[in-house]
């Protein structure tokens, strides 16, 4: 069989490393950090420690395929994977607070109908259930399949199945998550919950598309998981089924370029001088390496300086965690207009925050102290000096602020924090300027699409959240299952079945 190069050892990296290795190939990976996992890291200091990477897991059938088909043990053999319950609690900007349960649409309709009034809770579901029309029309291409040759197709088609609106004498049908929330919840608190999910993947629900109502109905439908230990367990456990199937990891070889030879990729020329010879390469974001990554045809490359970052705020607290803490509690924007400014390159003065206080003795040194994470969408290095003086303190400043209507206490419960912005995304991930990919969207004229996983140059591929099917963790799984079968079966290919 071939030899298998792979650049970066992120989690679609490693996924199609470990079904490579299955299917007989020899795989190295070569990563220019000193670690794997790539955005999802750990940050550890006197005895606590936070996710600085996604702090929840949806749809884990992904992960629990990978496990299936490289190796006899199950993900939840090598994980303590857990169903979080209630899914979220939110406040929202008039004080009004709503926690909803893990996967339950019934459980969500009475719990709204309860805190946000009568009709409020019914209005969501009806939008669930239409949100399930636009994830079966759209699951298979964007995210089951290899994209497709004629992927406008999915550009110009709108799957979600809009209710229609009279305005001005005009018969409307909602085009953009801003519009379902006006038009179809009919509550700014709805709009909100709806938004929320648009904005933690970095989309601005006034320009994403109604296709975006799947990003609910992903946690809604499968649930929201997390693995013990904290959710960097996940890329152990990862890396560790690499190693078990023998691929090969290099740490501290930076790639500087894809070697072609006869019009293929034909291996790799590292940083200190190595060439290292291969059959096929895969890459994250090849056109980094200065390769014409995408087909005449097909999707261009992400420009990646135009996508939102993050900024993660660890507290170490003193004092324990409450009994019948939510797992995760998102604080919501006092001023939408003002927070969508981010999206001009201004961080919002009053952000929307996810605060994650997960219930794990592994996270904090004994049961008087608590760790709990903090999170925001911000401007991308691009748009927003992270390296001045004080620039990360003050989003931090912000972002405490917030999250204090839900943790009341919190700047005088803080013993310290530790303030990561793009700049650490960056360094750790190699994305331009921070930014964090969102997963592949259909309609808005293909802009939310990513490059397809096989290239213009014959014999590189493309994998991990800057290709199809794009960012988030079930995403970067099924990247590498894809790689995997495009190699493995070659371009007829046509996705699990």
């Amino acid at each position: 069989m071939g030899r298998i190069a792979v650049i970066g050892a992120g989690m679609g990296a490693m996924a199609a490393a470990a079904r490579l290795a299955v299917a007989g190939h020899r795989v190295a990976v070569y990563e220019r950090t000193e670690t794997y996992g790539g955005a999802l890291r750990r940050f550890e200091r006197d005895g606590f420690a936070f996710d600085t990477g996604p702090g929840l897991l949806p749809l884990p059938a992904v992960w629990r395929d990978l496990f299936v088909k490289t190796g006899k043990e199950p993900l939840e053999a090598c994980v303590d994977l857990v169903q979080v319950d209630p899914a979220a609690r939110h406040v929202f900007a008039d004080g009004t607070d709503a926690t909803l349960p893990n996967a339950s649409r019934a459980g969500a309709v009475t719990a709204l109908d309860e805190a946000l009034g009568a009709g409020a809770g019914e209005r969501w579901g009806d939008f669930l259930v239409r949100a399930r029309e636009a994830w079966d029309r759209t699951r298979r291409p964007l995210l089951e399949e290899p994209l497709w040759s004629d992927w406008r197709v999915l550009a110009e088609r709108e799957p979600y199945p809009s209710v229609p609106h009279k305005r001005l004498l005009r018969t409307r049908r909602a085009a953009t998550l801003a519009e379902i929330g006006a038009w179809e919840l009919r509550d700014p608190r709805l709009a909100a919950l709806l938004e929320s999910h648009a904005l933690g993947y970095g989309l601005d629900p006034r320009t994403a598309p109604a296709a975006a109502a799947v990003l609910p109905y992903l946690d809604h439908a499968f649930g929201t998981w997390y693995v013990r230990g904290g959710m960097r367990e996940l890329a152990r456990a990862v890396h560790e089924r690499c190693l078990a199937r023998r691929v090969a990891f290099h740490f501290g070889a930076e790639v500087r370029e894809v070697v072609e030879k006869d019009g293929r990729a034909a291996g790799l020329a590292l940083a200190d001088g190595t060439v290292v010879e291969a059959d096929t390469v895969v890459g994250v974001a090849p056109w980094r390496l200065g390769v014409e990554a995408p087909g005449a045809d097909a999707v261009g490359p992400v420009v990646e300086g135009g996508v939102p970052g993050r900024v993660v705020v660890c507290l170490a607290l003193r004092g324990g965690r409450p009994a019948g803490t939510a797992h995760r509690t998102v604080v919501h924007a006092p001023d939408r207009a003002a927070e969508l400014a981010l999206f001009d390159g201004t961080p919002s003065e009053r952000p929307t925050v996810r605060v994650d206080r997960p219930d794990d003795p592994a996270l904090r040194p004994d049961d008087a102290h608590e760790s709990v994470v903090l999170t925001a969408t911000v401007p991308s290095g691009a748009h927003h000096d992270w390296s001045a003086p004080g620039a990360a303190d003050a989003v931090a400043d912000r972002m405490v602020a917030a999250a204090e209507r839900a943790v009341p206490g919190l700047r005088e419960r803080t013993l310290w924090r530790e303030v990561r912005t793009p700049l650490e995304t960056a360094r750790e991930t190699g994305a331009e300027f921070g930014g964090v990919p969102a997963p592949s969207l259909a309609a808005s004229r293909g802009r939310l699409l990513h490059p397809a996983n096989g290239t213009a140059l014959p014999g590189l591929f493309g994998v991990g959240g800057w290709s199809h099917p794009g960012g988030g963790l079930p995403h970067a799984g099924m990247s590498g299952a894809l790689v995997a079968g495009l190699i493995v079966e070659g371009p007829g290919f046509r996705g699990s079945q």
